[in-house]
């Protein structure tokens, strides 16, 4: 059985379950504040479920890809909508802030500040 790693939580769940099935039955959620009722339901049209993954899950569904190259969203990110991600073996999950999960970190400098 997989395990999805999330909010320092480890959640068991069958192969080729839905990533946002699988978090909400654990009592956890793939959103943010007024997302949790303001949402698509798991059709993948409203992009509120977005999560960042490491692990083994399905390719991005058409709605998916669909959905996560217009704003805010940006689907060079690499984030996915858990309402259209199966998973596949154990899975590193982070919901990022903002309405749609969409405030990712900033990418860290690969040279140090200084080495002009």
């Amino acid at each position: 059985m997989p395990t999805v790693h999330f909010r320092g939580r480890e959640i068991e769940c069958d192969r080729g379950a839905v990533l946002r099935d699988v978090l909400r039955e654990a009592g956890e959620s793939p959103y943010n504040g007024n997302a949790s009722w303001a949402n698509c339901r798991g059709v993948g049209c409203c992009g509120t479920c977005a999560v960042s993954v490491e692990g083994p899950v399905t390719h991005r569904t058409k709605m998916e890809g669909w959905r996560l190259n217009f704003p805010p969203h940006d689907g060079q990110l690499g984030v996915r909508l858990s309402c259209q991600t199966l998973v596949l073996g154990d899975l590193w999950v982070e919901k990022y802030p903002g309405f749609w999960g969409e405030e990712m970190p900033e990418a860290e400098d690969d040279e140090p500040e200084g080495s002009d």
